[in-house]
């Protein structure tokens, strides 16, 4: 058996009367994060740490922000794909580990609903994705509200 770990970061800009959606679920909040896609911080961190950990460039290779196809879309479905790509190179997927950085709103009501969407998309069970979040005691671009960050790591095995 070989085994692999893989690691992924994202940043997102927030923007006020944007929606918010991070791991699949939109929060209740009066700003939220801005890209190309539906700008989900945390399952860009979680595709990057998948393609990462089977040596596939990372999500901008695969998903440019200068392609209309991906304008807009779920990143739901970017993790899909992913996940794709890993098991046609002989992969699954082990685990995911992510941490998400920001002042507000509270992640913890929302995170058993992250990981069952989470869990349909890649197969894992429940119990191998493990979602926490933190603040960054108001400092930086962070503790201001103007942006959100997530890291993520996996493991996966051939």
């Amino acid at each position: 058996m070989k085994i692999k770990v893989g690691f992924g970061f994202d940043v997102h800009q927030m923007k006020e009367g944007h929606p918010f959606i991070v791991g699949g679920v939109q929060l209740e909040h009066h700003s939220g994060a801005f890209g190309h896609s539906d700008a989900d911080v945390l399952v860009h961190a979680i595709c990057d740490a998948i393609l990462g950990a089977a040596n596939l460039e990372d999500i901008g290779y695969h998903f440019p922000n200068t392609d209309m196809k991906w304008k807009g879309v779920s990143s739901l479905i970017l993790l899909k794909e992913c996940i794709r790509l890993i098991t046609e190179k002989g992969w699954t997927l082990g685990n995911i580990d992510a941490m998400l950085c920001l002042e507000a709103p509270k992640i913890k009501p929302y995170i058993p609903q992250m990981k069952e969407k989470l869990a349909e998309v890649t197969g894992l069970d429940i119990d191998d994705i493990s979602i926490k979040a933190t603040t960054n005691e108001t400092m930086g671009f962070v503790g201001r509200q103007e942006g959100v960050v997530a890291y993520a790591v996996c493991l996966i095995q051939k």
